[in-house]
């Protein structure tokens, strides 16, 4: 980013020399993500984060394209709000928060213009099969557009390949490196997006304002990063979150973990990213226990980041059945790249000593 902050700060819009160095390091930047998230460079449309890709995509199709649009019940409220103020129809989960391909069935017809279904809930950690439901779609909503939330999935997962099924993809930097304020929606050829920001006529007149250049170097630089190294991150984190899971089960009684299928071993935790832990804590407030915890130096949360202050319990467990009383008692516990076990040994202590502490006073 330096270099972009110190000695090409000009606007890439710009017409003399420092504007056309910018734009050449941007067009650059949209090669990088274009190959690391498997799309054309012309489909990259920088945004300011996630939350403003997925609200184009939802507003922006029904804008240019009208009918009504769908979701599922546990999207991000990026996604579900939208979709909810466009009267749109809300798709049924089953106990793991995996799309119910039947009620997906039922909810989608010839008019509507959009179905969003996030590759990986950033809740639980649980991963869609985008495939599946892009066969459903097509069958029964076959000139809808399919939009992924991948903003969770791209640091653990290989976008390119799991949401070519998509036609519009969100993705943000901060999930994977670089500052926060910077994603992109990708836009696949052919697909009509009615701009919600106007103006200038950036980027191809789909958003318009002044491009964020440093963070949309550092946002490809992380991407590049990312990809290297992925494999090895995700066998590594993978094997850190199993013990950390493994351990909460073992140590704390009336633990639930969330999105696996049974059985409690690491085989069963195949279909969520390598760098979640959900869980909750029968007869636990989840913001007592955050309280605690924080002063021990683990820094969690109850539900998504973006939700955490929230005292209402979480949409997706209720989408997936869980109780209220459960779901009051949630932890999500976020594993990266530059996780250690010592970290997880960190975390494991605290969080049990916690549980019975609260558990102790009734708090």
């Amino acid at each position: 980013m330096m270099p972009m902050l110190t000695d090409c700060y000009a606007n890439p819009s710009g017409a003399h020399k420092m504007a056309r160095e910018a734009r050449r390091h941007l067009d650059d930047a949209r090669d990088v993500l274009a190959e690391a998230v498997g799309c054309a460079p012309g489909d990259v449309v920088f945004t300011a984060g996630g939350t403003e890709a997925d609200n184009l995509a939802v507003f922006g199709v029904q804008a240019a394209r009208g009918g009504s649009v769908a979701c599922a019940a546990v999207e991000h409220h990026a996604v579900l709000l939208p979709v909810e103020q466009l009267g749109g129809k809300i798709i049924g989960v089953d106990h793991l928060g995996l799309v119910d391909l039947d009620n997906l069935a039922l909810q989608i017809d010839a008019d509507t213009s959009l179905v969003s279904v996030g590759l990986v809930n950033g809740e639980t950690g649980v991963i869609q099969d985008l495939v599946a439901i892009a066969e459903v779609v097509r069958t029964h909503a076959p000139s809808a557009v399919i939009h992924t939330d991948a903003v969770q999935a791209f640091p653990w997962l290989d976008v390119a390949t799991l949401a070519a099924p998509a036609d519009l993809i969100s993705i943000a930097g901060h999930k994977f490196g670089s500052p926060k304020g910077v994603g992109a929606l990708i836009v696949r050829e052919g697909v009509s997006v009615s701009a919600q920001q106007v103006g200038g006529g950036h980027e191809r007149g789909i958003r318009s304002g002044t491009h964020n250049a440093p963070g949309i170097v550092a946002m490809a630089a992380a991407a590049a990063a990312t990809v290297v190294n992925r494999d090895e991150t995700v066998g590594r984190v993978a094997a850190l979150r199993d013990t950390l899971a493994d351990g909460l089960l073992a140590t704390v009684p009336g633990t639930h973990e969330t999105g696996v299928t049974s059985g409690g071993g690491a085989a069963s935790r195949s279909g969520k990213i390598a760098g979640s832990c959900h869980i909750c804590f029968e007869g636990i407030e989840s913001e007592a226990l955050l309280f605690l915890l924080e002063r021990d130096g683990i820094f969690a949360s109850a539900a998504s980041s973006c939700s955490s202050g929230a005292q209402d319990p979480s949409h997706v467990l209720a989408a997936m059945g869980y109780s209220r009383e459960l779901a009051g008692g949630s932890l999500r516990l976020s594993l990266g790249h530059q996780s250690i076990e010592s970290d997880v040994a960190a975390a494991l202590d605290a969080v049990a000593t916690s549980v019975q502490r609260l558990r102790e006073t009734g708090s």
